[in-house]
């Protein structure tokens, strides 16, 4: 459920390469060279160490996220210009030299670099250096490499005062590229990688089109944005708001008509679609191939939403209740219930069936129902004590489960310092920090991530030197984390503390 170190397979080194390569022919192609090149070699036919030392100095700040030492530099431009010399072409050898840079385990990873000294103010505790808080700030908050301005403010000391810290914070909350990074969270929180390999029987659903999950994807994600940038939201009503946007593809799912693109569309009061449980992601993602699935839904909600670990079931369990059931047996509920009757089962099904069967009246792709087998659907549940109806009371439950922004505080956390959070004494006292700011800032994640951002926790790291260690089994990823003074980290949303549910 979460990483502080990440590796890289061979296949994917290849598909890096690949781009690698396309990447730096474009940049050096007769088209675009004239912008993105800042120099002009002597002669085309051969090397020229002076144009390449400014191109790829320049270029490779951006790329590795801070000025590159005079060794480093010495050691690219090197390889651009024997490589010119060799095919005789300036561009090929400066193609050469950036695809080198592009697949470096400096690129690649986001490798975290502690100042040389101890926190004086804490004990055990090493602070980011300044080019290393750059890239957390950045890649927590736009999911991208720190621009222009923000390695400035690093290497000017800036960014290691609290009222420079606060600045580069705010601007970059003002950008644009804020709905980025709020989008990449999201996706990964959400699991909707998961989309790549979702399929559905077209026969059960003709409805489910090629455009549909894309679509599905892009209206949470158009719902979540739009709540909780633009609207500025409470993060708990994103699963009771009635505001929507809608596709062609998904209008079709919804039973409505609207116009090609995508369409602000408010539903109805009388509707059961109530926030994000209600949207086709959610409902198609954890559902089977030709039925719903309640347990499913119960365990995403728990285990997603809420932070609650759900255990595996058992090896060897008789699922004939469910795959091959009765045929007395008319609804979800109903097989269920007679799944229940087995007690290996029982245990797990009672903490996620309750909270999944007040989705039901939505089939395995999301469409709305009212009856299963010729019988009426009943969507009543509980969830953690809490009683509701239909899916519209589940939502609303969810909304004033404690649980709800707690969990979403934990991963956000989490991705932001770019590991799992461990639940020790000092994990605890920061979220129960964060818990209490979110909910006093009325739950506005803006607010929150400008908390995390400027807490000190979020600049520190408490490996010791003898520790430090790299996150690859290449021996060029070791060579370069060791150097760098600590281990690469890979954001991983789910990487909060999954407790188990009681």
């Amino acid at each position: 459920d979460g990483a502080a170190s990440v590796g890289v397979t061979a296949s994917q080194m290849q598909q890096f390469q690949r781009t690698a390569v396309a990447v730096a022919q474009e940049v050096v192609s007769p088209e675009r060279r004239n912008f993105l090149i800042p120099c002009a070699p002597r002669h085309e036919d051969g090397a020229d160490a002076g144009c390449a030392t400014r191109f790829l100095g320049s270029v490779g700040r951006l790329l590795w996220r801070r000025p590159l030492t005079a060794a480093e530099l010495a050691g690219v431009v090197q390889s651009a210009d024997t490589t010119a010399d060799h095919l005789k072409d300036f561009y090929g050898g400066l193609s050469v030299a950036l695809e080198g840079m592009l697949i470096s385990p400096r690129m690649v990873y986001i490798i975290d670099r502690s100042e040389r000294d101890p926190d004086p103010m804490h004990a055990g505790q090493r602070r980011l250096d300044a080019y290393s808080l750059a890239s957390r700030l950045s890649f927590f908050l736009w999911n991208a490499g720190p621009d222009d301005e923000l390695l400035r403010e690093a290497g000017s000391g800036q960014l290691e005062t609290a009222a420079g810290r606060a600045k580069a914070v705010d601007r970059m909350l003002r950008s644009s590229r804020l709905e980025t990074g709020v989008r990449a969270f999201f996706d990964d929180m959400l699991g909707y990688d998961d989309f790549s390999v979702l399929a559905k029987d077209p026969l059960i659903y003709p409805k489910f089109v090629g455009d549909t999950v894309p679509d599905a994807r892009e209206q949470a994600l158009r719902t979540i944005v739009d709540h909780l940038l633009v609207r500025r939201g409470d993060y708990r009503d994103l699963f009771t708001t009635r505001h929507t946007f809608l596709s062609p593809s998904l209008a079709l799912l919804y039973g409505v008509a609207v116009p090609a693109g995508w369409t602000p569309y408010e539903i109805p009061p009388d509707s059961q679609r109530v926030g994000l449980l209600t949207q086709i992601a959610f409902l198609s993602l954890h559902a089977h191939p030709g039925t719903s699935s309640p347990t499913l839904r119960g365990k995403a909600l728990r285990e997603l939403l809420l932070c609650q670990r759900v255990p595996h079931p058992p090896p060897n369990v008789d699922f004939s209740a469910i795959t091959n059931p009765n045929p007395n047996l008319h609804t979800m509920r109903e097989r269920l219930t007679a799944h229940r009757s087995n007690p290996v089962c029982a245990g797990c099904h009672r903490i996620v069936d309750p909270i999944g069967l007040g989705l039901e009246n939505f089939d395995g792709v999301g469409e709305y129902r009212s009856s299963e087998g010729g019988s009426l659907i009943d969507a009543s549940g509980t969830l953690d004590g809490r009683s509701f109806k239909d899916a519209a009371g589940l939502g609303q439950a969810v909304h004033d489960d404690p649980a709800l922004p707690a969990c979403l505080v934990s991963r956000l956390y989490s991705y932001g310092v770019g590991g799992p959070v461990v639940n020790d004494d000092q994990d605890r006292s920061i979220l129960s920090y964060l818990d209490a700011r979110f909910a006093q800032q009325g739950y506005r994640v803006p607010d929150l991530l400008r908390t995390i951002a400027l807490s000190e926790a979020f600049s520190q790291v408490s490996e010791p030197p003898a520790a430090e260690s790299a996150p690859s089994k290449t021996a060029a990823t070791a060579a370069a984390a060791a150097a760098a003074g600590a281990a690469a980290v890979r954001r991983v949303a789910k990487g909060a503390a999954m407790q188990p549910v009681k």
